[in-house]
């Protein structure tokens, strides 16, 4: 018979993500910024490859990816109010944790599935940050998927990508719960 732990799955039935914008001051300092990711290092990983890393953006590198991002969504042909919003995201963060995608070479194990094991990455430092007490949130967007972006500001390798911004900081208000997806339609049981 398994051992359940009742604490955590409520933990899981009913975390939610805190939207970036209500996000301020304080954020973890390192010791316990360091106890988040490691963590979220404990993520599935077929063949142990960890094709993945973290940068920990602090203000002032948050800053600078903002200040960046105007000149860059204006080279892509990026609609202003799209451009004004992504710089926003970088602006008014405190903290967040870039989550770098790494490929590694493998003859067992896809690209595809290293893929999904630095999305699950992501989801771990996030539920790691938000059952630490933080208000945390996971985003991505056009300057995250921009290869000339993320190498000029992150110093990323031509074959490393961004699965995901995590961004981490004191919760302002609480956001109203969600509609969540019915079981009944998403689930499907095979029996034979």
């Amino acid at each position: 018979m398994p051992a359940p732990n009742p604490a955590a799955l409520d933990f899981l039935l009913t975390r939610r993500s805190r939207p970036a914008k209500t996000l301020t001051t304080p954020v973890p300092d390192r010791a316990a910024l360091e106890l988040i990711l490691r963590a979220a290092l404990r993520t599935p990983d077929h063949g142990k490859l960890e094709p993945w890393r973290l940068i920990v953006l602090e203000k002032p590198a948050l800053a600078r990816l903002a200040e960046a991002v105007p000149a860059r969504g204006a080279a892509l042909g990026i609609e202003a109010e799209k451009i004004a919003k992504t710089r926003s995201q970088f602006d008014m963060a405190d903290l967040a944790v870039a989550v770098v995608f790494v490929p590694q070479p493998s003859d067992k194990v896809p690209q595809v599935e290293q893929l999904y094991s630095a999305g699950a990455v992501c989801l771990a430092l996030l539920n790691a940050a938000l059952a630490s007490g933080w208000g945390a949130n996971w985003l991505s967007g056009w300057a995250s998927h921009d290869a000339g972006f993320v190498q000029d500001t992150l110093g990323l390798a031509p074959h490393e990508r961004i699965a995901g911004f995590i961004h981490i900081g004191t919760e302002t208000n609480p956001p109203p719960e969600r509609p969540r997806p019915d079981p009944a339609l998403k689930v499907e049981w095979v029996a034979k």
